[in-house]
């Protein structure tokens, strides 16, 4: 990343931290990702339950591997060769687990956050459920409100995850958001957390780099 987007990052991502702050949120800066697995690590204990709510950038820097390895029991759904019986018992699993880790589709500067699902476990898990939840978001998911988080959802970030599933919804042919009626459509439930949820330890983590859609 070159010095001026290292700085517009860096400027954005704690503007957003600071609203996120006011809003009741544990909310940090991370200069790189690898901050972000360190900062993660040290407060998830070995044998800990933790849930996976789908997050390209949790897969991009392979949180969920790391715990493993560390002894914890992870609940991810998105593991290759899962049958759809298998998944839907992890996403029911992820709601009861002690931590959480999972992506938001948008942050505002106002520090809302933002976020469409297809089924709802990850927005389900991310307000209430496990008592710490940690979601990881790059500098390139800050908006300035919520209109903008919802342009950024329909323009990118929906069609993007339609496209990860290969989905025969029009986004994947048209490349933006046109509010289908498709049986298989994703875009079915969307949240706005405004403030951090009373029973929810919520751990917002802003990385000074892209990450995820």
């Amino acid at each position: 990343m070159d010095t001026l987007q290292t700085w517009r990052s860096e400027t954005l991502g704690k503007r957003a931290v600071e609203a996120l702050e006011k809003n009741g949120f544990t909310a940090k800066f991370m200069p790189n990702g690898e901050s972000v697995v360190t900062y993660i690590l040290e407060r998830i204990p070995e044998t800990a339950n933790v849930g996976i709510g789908g997050s390209k950038s949790e897969k991009t820097l392979g949180i969920s591997e790391k715990l493993s390895a560390k002894g914890c029991t992870v609940h991810d759904h998105n593991v290759p060769g899962l049958s759809l019986e298998d998944r839907n018992a992890i996403r029911y699993r992820q709601l009861t687990s002690e931590f959480f880790i999972c992506g938001s589709n948008a942050v505002t500067l106002s520090g809302e956050l933002m976020n469409r699902d297809a089924f709802g476990n990850r927005v389900a898990a991310m307000m209430f459920g496990p008592k710490t939840v940690f979601i990881i978001i790059g500098a390139n998911k800050i908006v300035k409100n919520i209109d903008e988080a919802e342009e950024r959802i329909r323009k990118y970030a929906a069609p993007m995850n339609n496209k990860k599933y290969e989905t025969p919804n029009p986004c994947v042919q048209l490349g933006e958001c046109v509010n289908c009626n498709n049986k298989t459509r994703i875009c079915n439930i969307t949240t706005i957390i405004h403030r951090r949820p009373p029973l929810t330890d919520i751990h917002v983590l802003i990385v000074g780099e892209e990450l995820g859609f």
